[in-house]
């Protein structure tokens, strides 16, 4: 595969701000990378400087081997960028077929027109080409944004939260679907979210943005199967955490002893293992765990637990924990770690 993108010490400073610092990574030919990241973390900002609409304090951009720079800059109408705006930005008194031309005035009528047919026809949109923005849905809607910036053949595709304002029942086809397009297109993308659903779901790379820097890049089975970080983990929600405490070679945890665990070099006062849900199997021995909490979900019933141990230093509030059997609130139960190299990590004190 090819580069498309290259982002190289990029920082980005705004309002006398440090929005971004030192910000590194590659996009190849057909890749979907995933920006995700708490509000404020600078998602955004990132896709709005590779689109130009940003300036950068340091670094540089090269995007299909044009190189940008804070002294050298390149037009966002020059960089063959399509963006996907949040809200869709469509003109609302144009057509469906007048707001995917409108990128492409310059091409002869003919190639206009051959065009635009395709993309309507590719985003299932041949029905409803003369109709205005306000007569569509909105997933109809996001469709005519995509069309109208695949018109212009980018060499990348900027999506902002590009499925956040879609029916939740819509929304997974539609990202089976645009993902299914991007990759028979082979178009290159870059999309922001904040929900991990996905950025699991539709990205082929994660970049996980935390503080204006990037603290983890990588596969999401990568991501998810080694997180490096607690705040990695912790906004992705890919397990809950357990408080432990060592006695000599033995680390003890509410729901027993464990005898395999990683990164054991860490140091920091309070301490935390990452259980997974798969990691948890229920008990006959005494109980451990009282039910706070149960709703029902796709993978059986889901259960917030709360320790019942005396030792403060071992004590949890919040382990999730899924069952087909059905519990009562109040419930105590027990529950068992299943042998497995767990994960420790510091836990920051602002969460203890």
């Amino acid at each position: 595969m090819s580069e498309i993108l290259k982002v190289q010490h990029l920082s980005v400073d705004l309002q006398q701000k440090h929005i971004l610092s030192d910000v590194n990574f590659s996009l190849y030919s057909g890749e979907i990378l995933g920006l995700v990241g708490p509000s404020g973390c600078g998602k955004t900002t990132l896709l709005n400087a590779i689109a130009g609409f940003v300036d950068f304090t340091k670094g540089q951009l090269k995007i299909d081997g044009v190189t940008i720079t804070a002294s050298q800059v390149v037009p966002a109408e020059k960089r063959n960028v399509g963006v996907i705006f949040q809200d869709y930005a469509l003109f609302p008194h144009l057509t469906v077929r007048e707001n995917i031309a409108f990128g492409i005035s310059k091409l002869p009528k003919q190639a206009q027109q051959q065009r635009i047919d395709e993309l309507l026809t590719l985003l299932k949109l041949t029905e409803q080409e003369q109709q205005y923005p306000h007569q569509l849905s909105g997933g109809q809607q996001q469709r005519v944004a995509i069309a109208r910036a695949l018109a212009v053949r980018p060499s990348i595709l900027l999506l902002d939260e590009p499925f956040s304002n879609i029916d939740t029942r819509l929304r997974n086809s539609l990202m089976i679907e645009l993902r299914a397009l991007l990759k028979s297109l082979n178009i290159s993308a870059i999309f922001v979210t904040h929900n991990k659903d996905e950025v699991f779901s539709f990205a082929d790379k994660i970049a996980l943005i935390h503080q204006g820097n990037i603290i983890q890049y990588g596969t999401p089975r990568a991501v998810f199967d080694q997180p490096k970080s607690w705040h990695v983990a912790d906004f992705l929600q890919i397990g809950s955490w357990l408080p432990i405490t060592r006695n000599g070679d033995k680390v003890f945890t509410a729901l027993g002893e464990i005898t395999n665990i990683e990164n054991t070099n860490i140091n920091e006062q309070q301490q935390v293992i990452l259980v997974k849900p798969q990691h948890l199997t229920l008990s006959s021995t005494a109980p451990n765990c009282v039910v706070k909490h149960v709703s029902f979900t796709e993978q059986g019933y889901r259960y917030t637990l709360s320790s019942i141990t005396q030792d403060d230093d071992l004590s949890f509030d919040d382990l999730s924990f899924y069952s087909d059997t059905l519990l009562a609130v109040g419930q105590t139960i027990a529950l068992t770690l299943t042998p497995h190299s767990y994960q420790l990590f510091a836990c920051p004190k602002s969460n203890y």
